[in-house]
């Protein structure tokens, strides 16, 4: 099978999403209320609504719309004020009812739009003029979106027993309905995207806005946030849609990209050999990596779709809408934004930082609590340093004064870390008890570096002959010479001003 590069020079991939999030922040279900909580036992959670009883009837939970409505303005869509619920038919082996509350042909929200950053390998400009160049030479990318619908979650099926012959090792299905009932919303993108990394960049887009409105964990592990790749293949040039294939429910990012460009290089070995692209449903094998057929993809008539006669349809009202529009927070790129022009930061930490609440409520309280100026420094350590470890912003804070002061080196600021994650040290304090204050006396080092000059003839001569690395050797020497108490700047700066003499 030829590779994803060789392929798209002569196939141009079609992509759309279909992200079915989890309304995980919310304490009861969607048409009920059941708790809304899956490490319960099994069924604990349930009522005649969950369970599909004859003559039980749904209320809708109010915040969960207010969590759709927010999720729209959030990703431009166009708030409908006027929708319905629609029964959707087909078996259900995990819905008692046998059918799937959703929601019809006009949803709450409709017709957004995210603009998507590529750069490096997965950057494509698009030949129809949609594409805007950055400074920095990435490609800025308008994906529309088609609509945001609300719909309800299915239940747990649990597969156990089995023995030898038994046909994938169970020998029965159990139901938990925990889970049933859950509110959930579904994104479906328009087939804007091109290449696996694109769509993996939007999915994660996706996850950061819907974690700074705080209506999801978006744990893609657990599954409260869950993707299906639609692609299709078209050669160079043509404008007619090829046929499409869905890998369904997949639950990583880097599953995400891996399906979709195994699926893209199947499909191209498919068509170049004379063969036919079938409208299937097609499952990812991460461990044997390729997907594998499930079934014949489903058409909008098999659903069998019409009005939930149970639910009234529902009428937004501009008040509803506004006080939705005023709980929307500070959205990912807006901070980014205000970090690279009131910090000074590099664009790609202030994204980064902002893409993620927690990081970015830590980066402002340590900010907050620093002097001026040091913001920079700040990130660096949230980013380069931070990561699988837990500080107070009060001890990043810290941590970022001794390294603007150059009073450690960020070899010393790993140390450092180390030895206060889990407490409630502070890290100034900790350095000075411990003697890791890097000396800044520029008479105490001169001293030092003269002493290695005047041993280290060889290497000077080298510098001398045009071998600028030979410096690295020489701090080494002042460090070492200096009890890992000097400052390796001051001593670079040192020896190039001595060297240059």
């Amino acid at each position: 099978m030829r590779r994803l590069a060789e392929v798209l020079r002569d196939w141009e991939a079609v992509i759309g999403l279909e992200v079915h999030t989890e309304l995980t922040t919310l304490e009861t279900k969607m048409f009920c209320g059941c708790r809304l909580s899956h490490d319960d036992e099994p069924n604990a959670n349930v009522c005649p609504v969950c369970l599909g009883m004859p003559g039980a009837l749904p209320v809708p939970n109010e915040r969960a719309i207010e969590s759709i409505v927010m999720a729209g303005i959030a990703t431009n869509c166009e708030i409908m004020r006027r929708s319905m619920f629609y029964r959707k038919h087909y078996f259900y082996p995990d819905m008692a009812k046998n059918f799937q509350t959703t929601q019809g042909p006009v949803a709450f929200c409709m017709h957004g739009r995210l603009d998507l950053e590529v750069s490096g390998i997965g950057a494509q400009e698009r030949p129809d003029g949609t594409t805007e160049r950055t400074a920095d030479g990435s490609y800025v990318t308008p994906i529309r979106i088609l609509r945001i619908h609300m719909e309800e979650d299915a239940a747990k099926m649990v597969h156990v027993g089995g023995g030898e012959g038994r046909i994938g090792g169970a020998s029965e299905s159990l139901v938990d309905y925990n889970r049933c009932g859950a509110p959930l919303i579904e994104l479906v993108t328009e087939p804007d995207l091109r290449t696996p990394e694109e769509a993996r960049l939007f999915m994660e887009r996706l996850r950061q806005t819907f974690l700074t409105l705080g209506i999801s964990d978006c744990s893609l592990e657990h599954g409260s946030m869950r993707c299906d790749g639609n692609v299709s293949l078209r050669r160079r040039g043509e404008t007619e849609l090829g046929t499409k294939t869905e890998m369904k429910n997949i639950n990583s990012l880097k599953s995400l990209h891996d399906a979709l460009e195994y699926e893209i290089c199947r499909q191209a070995e498919v068509l170049e050999g004379g063969g036919r692209v079938y409208q299937e449903t097609r499952h990812w094998e991460p461990s044997r990596r390729r997907t594998v057929a499930m079934r014949m993809k489903e058409t909008a008539d098999d659903y069998r779709m019409y009005p939930d006669p149970d639910l009234a349809p529902f009428d937004l009202s501009d008040e509803f809408v506004e006080r939705c529009r005023a709980r929307v927070p500070e959205l990912p790129d807006a901070k980014r934004d205000r970090y690279v022009g009131s910090f000074g930061l590099r664009r790609a930490d202030a994204a980064q930082i902002a893409g993620d609440p927690a990081v970015a409520a830590l980066f402002e309280g340590a900010v907050a609590a620093s002097r001026g100026g040091v913001a920079p420094t700040v990130a660096n350590v949230v980013v380069n340093l931070l990561p699988g470890h837990v500080l107070s912003a009060a001890q990043v804070s810290g941590l970022s004064n001794l390294l603007a002061d150059d009073a450690i080196t960020f070899a010393q600021a790993r140390e450092l870390l180390e030895i206060v994650e889990g407490t409630d040290a502070d890290p100034e304090r900790v350095v000075d008890e411990r003697g890791m204050r890097q000396s800044t006396d520029v008479g105490a080092l001169e001293t030092i570096v003269d002493e290695v000059l005047g041993r280290c003839a060889d290497q000077v001569r080298q510098y001398r002959d045009g071998n600028r690395k030979v410096v690295g050797f020489l701090v080494g020497q002042c460090m070492k010479a200096s009890k890992g108490t000097g400052n390796p700047k001051l001593f670079n700066q040192l020896l190039s001003q001595k060297l240059g003499e």
